[in-house]
């Protein structure tokens, strides 16, 4: 990849986490201690069994081991930036939503790079030309993750009139950002991705649906309400896309390792769609009720 196409990643990325910072405050971090078992739940399903599930899949669906790592970076990567307004639109709880996104942000500061490492060691264990640079992974994902969000939780902060002005347009441009680094990485990488899409969907979806399920039910089985189970669902379905295309092609310089993310990024709203339906009917049903 060139040096203006990770120029581009790295500032989106820092457009995007800036915008997420927008909403958060220290009281988000604070409502660990309030609600730790909703969170730990949270926590639980994003951080170690999203990875574990990939992991897993990976060895049933025998795929290669490019596809392989970029399901792994996928996996490893935090809630995408509109997973709190997915959770707004399903009635659920966007509290929560919102510090699970802050505090897994954060957290895979550390986790991305054992992760990308792991699986270097697994699909790559006789390869001398790729090796993961986990310092400069780290150093990336501090100037993309932990500077933003500190940033736009500063101008919340001591601008709140501004904050609230830019979050929605930030929000907006989040997804038309995602859109675009996928269209010109479609563009770009035209023949290599179409060699790979075919092997990638079918994974790609199991991952999204079965973590989304794995989400719902533990959180039931936890005693968690309706609502907080919904959120864990959708933070636990959506992905920073974006971030694992910066983490496969900006740190690792592996194209094909950026097309699971890719084609996640695609699909994970489409199936994020039902468990919205499905919080908006209970939600109407409640109303009803009452």
């Amino acid at each position: 990849m060139d040096n203006s196409a990770t120029i581009f990643l790295a500032l989106s990325l820092i457009v995007i986490m800036t915008g997420m910072g927008l909403s958060l405050t220290l009281g988000d971090f604070k409502r660990v201690l309030q609600n730790p078992k909703a969170v730990l739940v949270g926590f639980l399903n994003q951080i170690i069994l999203l990875p574990l599930l990939a992991f897993l899949l990976i060895q049933f669906f025998e795929v290669n081991a490019n596809l392989a790592m970029g399901v792994l970076i996928l996996s490893a990567c935090p809630g995408g930036p509109t997973s709190n307004l997915l959770s707004h639109l399903a009635k659920a709880d966007t509290a929560l939503s919102v510090t699970l996104t802050a505090v897994n942000s954060v957290v895979t500061i550390i986790t991305i790079p054992l992760i990308v490492n792991f699986g270097l060691a697994e699909f790559f264990p006789d390869a001398t030309e790729i090796s993961a640079p986990i310092g400069s992974i780290i150093g990336s994902l501090i100037a993309v993750i932990a500077i933003p969000l500190t940033l736009g939780m500063l101008i919340n902060h001591y601008k709140k009139d501004i904050a609230v002005k830019m979050d929605r347009p930030v929000r907006v441009g989040s997804v038309v950002i995602l859109v675009v680094i996928i269209v010109g990485l479609v563009i770009k990488e035209k023949e290599t991705i179409l060699q790979h899409v075919a092997a990638s969907i079918g994974i790609v979806i199991t991952l999204n649906v079965l973590t989304m399920l794995v989400g719902f039910i533990s959180a039931k089985m936890s005693g968690l309400n309706f609502k907080q189970a919904l959120t864990i669902t959708l933070e636990s379905g959506n992905q920073n896309g974006t971030l694992a295309i910066s983490v496969a092609m900006g740190s690792l310089g592996k194209v094909d390792f950026a097309i699971a993310g890719a084609v996640y990024s695609l699909i994970m709203y489409f199936t994020a769609a039902v468990p919205i339906w499905i919080g908006i009917k209970a939600n109407q049903k409640s109303n009803h009720a009452n």
